[in-house]
């Protein structure tokens, strides 16, 4: 869903009195300042090529998914870095809010709103179902996080062949070039933004004891 949300959304989630929940449009579309005026209303709002992007609340499964990415990562992680679902990241003229994000410590306790390059050193998307979430997450977003810096970019997808299946990208001159990929049942063995190693399979499904 893009461009302005429609009236009944608003009727249902009235925006602070003070705030108005969209600021005035410009003829060039909307900004990074913009995005970050946007009142708290508890949906993702993205800023994507000067439109808003409005995201309702993920499935069961792919919150499931981030938080389990988080949990791993966050047991593996050097003490300078931080991690965290779903934080506002300044990516060039976007606003976007990857599943999972990556990025220096004291940056992430500040209270800013978003962070950005070179503060953030890795994102993760979990890719949801239907065509419009699969060409974000493999066609427009990456490439603009590439743009932006961020040194690795993670996938997961939770359908097909193999899954969960995790993708690791490394920047390299500019484009995100495959460094590593596993299933389920494999090991996924991360060399950055620090060493980390495990099954894709701990991702999704109940939990073993």
């Amino acid at each position: 869903m893009s461009a302005l949300p429609i009236e009944g959304w608003l009727v249902a989630h009235p925006p602070p009195r003070e705030a108005l929940l969209f600021p005035l449009g410009r003829p060039t579309g909307y900004t990074v300042d913009d995005w970050l005026k946007l009142p708290q209303t508890g949906e993702r709002i993205e800023l994507i090529d000067g439109s808003f992007v409005v995201h309702g609340v993920p499935a069961p499964n792919h919150a499931i998914c981030a938080k389990r990415l988080v949990r791993l990562l966050d047991d593996a992680m050097p003490d300078h870095l931080e991690v965290a679902e779903a934080v506002g990241v300044v990516v060039g003229e976007d606003g976007l809010i990857p599943d999972v994000v990556v990025a220096d410590a004291d940056a992430m306790f500040s209270g800013i709103q978003a962070v950005s390059f070179p503060e953030v050193v890795a994102v993760a998307e979990v890719v949801s179902p239907g065509i419009g979430n699969k060409k974000r997450d493999y066609e427009i977003k990456p490439p603009k996080y590439a743009a932006a810096g961020i040194p690795v970019f993670i996938r997961v997808e939770l359908e097909g062949q193999g899954a969960p299946r995790v993708e690791v990208f490394h920047l390299v001159s500019g484009r995100y070039e495959l460094a590593t990929a596993a299933g389920a049942g494999e090991t996924l063995h991360l060399s950055r933004p620090f060493p980390v190693s495990f099954d894709p399979a701990l991702l999704a499904g109940r939990r073993k004891s």
